[in-house]
């Protein structure tokens, strides 16, 4: 059994935002030489998600306009009126995707579904740059 981390640095732009980081965490396991195993895909972030979807079909507005009804941008939160920074919206998003995805490799590729893709999601409500952990476990 061997472990094998790198990171990722993003740059983001916008709240909402979904950046397809499949090809890129496809490239790390091909270079861990891992044959098989588990994937993790974390964001140490607390405004910030990865989750596993489909791009390209109009998900990544669809997955917007449901945080905006469930966790509106507007509505108060406790979190402001500690430190005023006006995202607490975006804590609790991050709290409902989470942080982290986990799947299995095998023959050094990713085991996703046929229409599923690695999206590392802003919820931040300005422009940030983001690290992104992916640890393999296998051999």
């Amino acid at each position: 059994m061997a472990v094998f981390s790198e990171t990722l640095e993003l740059s983001t732009e916008a709240e909402a935002q979904a950046i397809d980081i499949t090809e890129r965490v496809a490239a790390i396991i091909r270079k861990s030489r891992l044959k098989a195993g588990i994937a993790c895909v974390f964001s140490p972030s607390s405004t910030s998600a990865v989750v596993a979807n489909e791009s390209d079909a109009g998900v990544d507005e669809d997955l917007a306009a449901l945080l905006e009804r469930v966790a509106p941008r507007r509505a108060g939160y406790r979190h402001e009126e500690r430190w005023h920074d006006g995202n607490g919206h975006s804590h609790v998003r991050a709290s409902l995707l989470g942080q982290g995805f986990t799947f299995p490799f095998e023959g050094g590729k990713p085991r996703l579904g046929t229409w599923q893709q690695i999206w590392f999601v802003e919820l931040d409500n300005k422009p940030r740059t983001r690290e992104v952990v992916v640890q393999l476990v296998g051999e």
